[in-house]
């Protein structure tokens, strides 16, 4: 009887398996969550909508930016016609990446220092670094030229009356407390028994610092470059108080366009230049993805939380 018994329930099992499922309804969706998603699509649309124009009006064939003449890459192709705008756009990018250079370098020590040496200057540091990120750009800006003046001329420092060397040095400040903020962030999380053990294993403390420390913060150092590098690319305000003649990168070369009239050729750079930061921040993804982050885990260093 047992073994029957134990051989009906088995049937029984399999052929509840076997039943086809009742189709499962979708949940209604409430009013609140409809209104709420009809708002983030509103939203999007209000930050991103003035980009979508400036790329769509790169592709326009007309003299002014404005008059839609018809479609075509006449803008693109008067790029390589135009001395000016190529001038323009190479000292942005020179003076991005040397200052993404001096960014790294200094925010990626005060951050490992801030990770590695917590206490109370911790935190006055921290307010050092949120005053560098909130000043108004204008403040910086007319704070650096006279400091550059001092530098170049009175001083006799020849080396701060170049274009090049004031632009990327303004470019660095908030580039280095971005770096330092996600630098930190990525450290904060991990233990520190690898450098303890590396310090037990006779290891010098610089060995250390290059095999252990270093390895561990190179996705948020690599994260930290590729942020700055965008960040130093814009800096408009700084830029057209400390740019020299002859080095006038492409920011300031755009402000003074619009006296003319923006042309098509302005809103061709600023779409590659777009594309150019878009690389970048994927650069930025795939980079913490492959060090094994999670979708929030990039975000939160991202935005140095």
């Amino acid at each position: 009887m047992t073994q029957q018994t134990e051989t009906q329930t088995l049937l029984q099992s399999r052929e509840g398996a076997a039943a086809p499922r009742a189709p499962h309804r979708r949940a209604h969706r409430s009013w609140s969550d409809v209104a709420f998603g009809v708002w983030g699509v509103l939203v999007i649309l209000f930050l991103f909508l003035p980009i979508i124009v400036i790329v769509i009006y790169s592709f326009n064939t007309g003299r002014l930016l404005v008059s839609w003449d018809g479609f075509g890459l006449d803008a693109f192709a008067t790029i390589l016609e135009k001395p000016a705008i190529q001038s323009a756009v190479r000292v942005s990018l020179i003076t991005a990446f040397i200052a993404a250079i001096i960014a790294t370098v200094l925010g990626t020590l005060a951050g490992i220092a801030m990770a590695r040496y917590p206490g109370k200057w911790v935190w006055w540091f921290l307010g050092l670094l949120l005053l560098v990120s909130v000043t108004p750009e204008i403040v910086d800006a007319v704070a650096l030229l006279p400091w550059f003046v001092i530098l170049g001329q009175d001083a006799g420092i020849a080396m701060f009356n170049d274009g090049i060397v004031r632009l990327s040095i303004g470019s660095s400040l908030f580039a280095t407390a971005v770096v330092s903020y996600i630098v930190r962030a990525r450290l904060v999380g991990q233990d520190a028994n690898l450098e303890e053990a590396s310090a037990d294993l006779y290891a010098k403390p610089i060995t250390t610092f290059r095999r252990v420390t270093l390895a561990l913060a190179m996705p948020a150092v690599l994260a930290g470059f590729l942020l700055a590098f965008t960040l130093s690319l814009d800096n408009t305000i700084v830029a057209a108080f400390v740019q020299v003649s002859g080095t006038t990168p492409w920011p300031v070369y755009v402000l003074s366009a619009v006296r003319s009239g923006l042309r098509p050729e302005i809103a061709a750079v600023s779409t590659i230049m777009l594309l150019l930061t878009l690389v970048a921040l994927a650069l930025v993804a795939l980079v913490l993805k492959r060090a094994g982050d999670s979708a929030t885990q990039i975000a939160r260093t991202m935005t140095g939380g």
